[in-house]
């Protein structure tokens, strides 16, 4: 049970790292780590990292994630959502389906959006709701974003109420695109509700509670355990000759001796040591042996995992 990932449905009122802190005491193990944080109001899918896989979580970044949220028209707040202090309130009589449609359908493709000041976005070394708490004023500069699908679900004008899915990219702030779209309305809205559905391979109906992981003995445990080459869909894989195994988990090139099996879809950033490389799942007479690029013919170690 020393490495792999636990797919936990975060209940509302916990932290992200709450659900670390109470899995280390389960489980006896000081690596735990989750990419990807939910709001301490959010609930669902948050994928555990322990032992090893910790050494990946960066290969989770650029997962898509889907949320099903509501919102609530007629506010704003400071927080943007239902949770903080209400700063205004607007009138959405006059606001029809067929507005509320069209706006979130222009919701799409690549958005500007300015996270909000509530948010554990660092400022200066410091976290943005630590300054928005004492006061401070500071400016958070607006970052470019995916929605991939904005669908409303429901529509309930009697109570101001609008519910939608979302599936993004990483980054994105469900409470600014209720903020957005109240602002486009004319009305206001904060957001009342938020539910992360999937966060890359990870679902919410293959999650696990964070009580009933407690309760579980060690077997029931080690079963809910997903190995970490599992869920790199992203990432191609390369098989070694037989002959290479002891270079690679050195963290020597390997010339020639593989064979790729499989194409990536993960691509290194430029900025990184990886300069833009795939990056590709590697294994070795059936055992992951962590992942690789390909430099020219060599294949290079990224992260060795077997140790």
């Amino acid at each position: 049970m020393t490495d792999g990932i636990i797919n936990v449905n975060k209940p509302e009122g916990w932290t992200s790292q709450d659900i670390c802190a109470k899995l280390r005491h389960r489980l006896h193990i000081k690596k735990i780590g989750h990419p990807g944080t939910l709001d301490p109001m959010a609930t669902g899918v948050l994928p555990v990292c322990i032992g090893k896989v910790t050494r990946i979580i960066e290969y989770f970044d650029d997962d898509r994630k889907t949320y099903h949220a509501c919102m609530k028209l007629g506010y704003t707040s400071d927080t943007l959502d239902v949770w903080g202090n209400v700063e205004g309130s607007g009138d959405y009589s006059c606001v029809t389906e067929e507005m509320i449609m069209s706006t979130f359908a222009a919701y799409t493709g690549i958005i500007e959006q300015i996270p909000p000041k509530y948010s554990a976005l660092r400022i200066n070394g410091k976290r943005a709701y630590d300054l928005a708490r004492e006061g401070k004023d500071f400016e958070i500069r607006s970052r470019r974003i995916m929605i991939y699908d904005n669908t409303v679900t429901g529509i309930h004008l009697d109570s101001g109420e609008v519910e939608f899915d979302v599936t993004c990219s990483k980054g994105t702030y469900i409470r600014t695109i209720c903020d957005d779209i109240g602002m486009t309305l004319g009305c206001g809205a904060v957001m009342s509700s938020l539910e992360r559905t999937a966060s890359g391979c990870f679902r919410a109906e293959d999650s696990h509670g964070i009580d009933e992981l407690v309760r579980m003995t060690d077997e029931e445990l080690a079963e809910c355990m997903i190995p970490m080459d599992h869920t790199l869909e992203k990432l191609g894989a390369v098989v070694l000759d037989d002959n290479r195994f002891t270079a690679f988990i050195n963290g020597n090139p390997s010339g020639t001796g593989y064979r790729v099996v499989s194409a990536s879809d993960f691509t290194a950033g430029e900025a990184d040591k990886y300069r833009g490389c795939s990056i590709y799942k590697v294994y070795s007479g059936g055992i992951f042996l962590g992942t690789g690029y390909i430099k020219g013919r060599d294949l290079i170690p990224a992260k060795v995992i077997y140790r």
